[in-house]
């Protein structure tokens, strides 16, 4: 394990360190540039730029990247990133899978793992099999792990991101310490906490197909059911990093009990869960499908067996369910798009893998639904990255909690 500090983590710059954060937040994120293309994107002279590019690089975070042509003179240098001059890991806790991701500081992940024989539980014994999973994959990646300077760990529910609190799951410590510090002590590297669904959300935001847009709504529909929302080209979060529990709307009057603890809520009908929830019921019932046998012997079933049965073996049953779910979420949408008015609705999460069965239920009722000066030109459509985007995400968050950057939408 490895409890080092790094140069670059938050704290309270002088001016000289405030310049040489400046220039390597804009190249990590702009890519490389001559010294004068650089002053003059920054506002620096010359000379002040050339004095702490020699530091960076000095420090080894900047490298030469060659000599362009120049019809007089000498021949200018490039300069950018170096990009194994730091790392950053994601950890995308799933119900039944964990993703881990190591990502260097120009935004390329150089290591996934799937760990799909992870099934999370809420307690004490799954945190550690986490923590123990992420020590594994650092340990045996070939890359120089005191670099590691930064791990974000994607938890359902609410969280806080700000203060590394979890309320929903992981929260059974006595001593009311952060969950990010707990987990940061267990695998001695520094730790932030995300939200699952928001950090898919700036996965999207930033590798997927919110890129071209300023305001959009993801949705990620998987085990659970959630909403990230983008306003100006950013996350928005609301007061305490608790939006987006798209999931927890009351809806219905269905007595069902939520794992949230109230009953009626739009993931007690419209969810992966609610899924396997309906086909155990149909099967038992009396209905066939190719899920029957593991039903009926009490085995377990994840989300992405329900949906390969649809996609792959053209199961009736879990194809219907599926659709339906698709278009009792186009309903629910109609409504946040006459409240958002966005350009563009992204559908994620394991769900999303459907593909057009899910897709196009949820495009009917939306334009059935919605008002249509609201979504006559909306863009609707499936991540990029449905599995990925979460542990992408997770990375990405990592970097930005030490290079901050405003996104720059069209």
């Amino acid at each position: 394990m490895n409890n080092q500090t790094h140069s670059l983590r938050p704290k309270a710059l002088n001016d000289a360190e405030t310049i040489k954060q400046t220039i390597l937040r804009y190249c990590i994120y702009e890519g490389n540039h001559m010294i004068p293309s650089l002053a003059e994107a920054l506002g620096y002279s010359v000379p002040t730029i050339t004095k702490y590019i020699g530091e960076l690089m000095a420090e080894g975070y900047f490298i030469e990247y060659g000599k362009v042509a120049s019809q007089r003179g000498r021949k200018p240098i490039v300069y950018g990133v170096n990009p194994s001059s730091c790392y950053f890991v994601g950890v995308d806790i799933g119900r039944f899978a964990l993703n881990i991701g190591i990502m260097n500081l120009v935004g390329e992940i150089i290591h996934e793992t799937t760990i799909d024989t992870y099934r999370f539980e809420n307690s004490p014994a799954s945190l550690d099999e986490v923590c123990e999973h992420v020590c594994k994959v650092i340990s045996k990646v070939n890359i120089d792990t005191t670099k590691i300077v930064n791990i974000n760990v994607n938890i359902s529910g609410r969280v806080n991101a700000e203060t590394g609190y979890s309320y929903s799951v992981f929260n059974f410590e006595e001593n009311d310490e952060p969950l990010a510090q707990i987990i940061s002590d267990k695998i001695g590297y520094p730790v932030q906490i995300e939200n699952d669904t928001r950090a898919m959300t700036y996965g999207e935001l930033a590798s997927g197909n919110a890129r071209r847009y300023k305001n959009a709504l993801f949705v990620n529909a998987s085990w659970g059911l959630g909403l990230g929302i983008i306003i100006g080209g950013e996350l928005y979060y609301g007061k305490h990093g608790y939006s987006g529990e798209f999931g927890h709307i009351n809806v219905y009057q269905n007595e069902i009990m939520c794992h949230c603890g109230k009953k009626g809520c739009l993931e007690t009908e419209v969810s992966g869960s609610a899924i396997y929830r309906k086909l155990c019921e149909r099967i038992r019932n009396g209905q066939n499908s190719v899920l029957s046998e593991l039903v009926n012997h009490g085995q377990a079933i994840t989300v992405s067996d329900i949906v390969n049965a649809a996609n792959l073996q053209e199961d009736t049953l879990c194809i219907e369910l599926i659709e339906q779910t698709g278009s009792e979420l186009g309903r629910l949408m109609a409504n946040m798009i006459n409240i958002f008015n966005p350009e563009a609705v992204i559908i994620g999460g394991t769900l999303a893998m459907a593909g057009e069965s899910f897709l196009s239920p949820i495009k009917s009722s939306i334009r059935k639904y919605s008002l249509k000066l609201m979504s006559r030109d909306i863009d609707i459509m499936l991540s990029a990255m449905p599995l990925s985007s979460g542990m992408i995400g997770a990375c990405m968050a990592a970097r930005q909690r030490l290079f901050p950057y405003q996104h720059r939408g069209n």
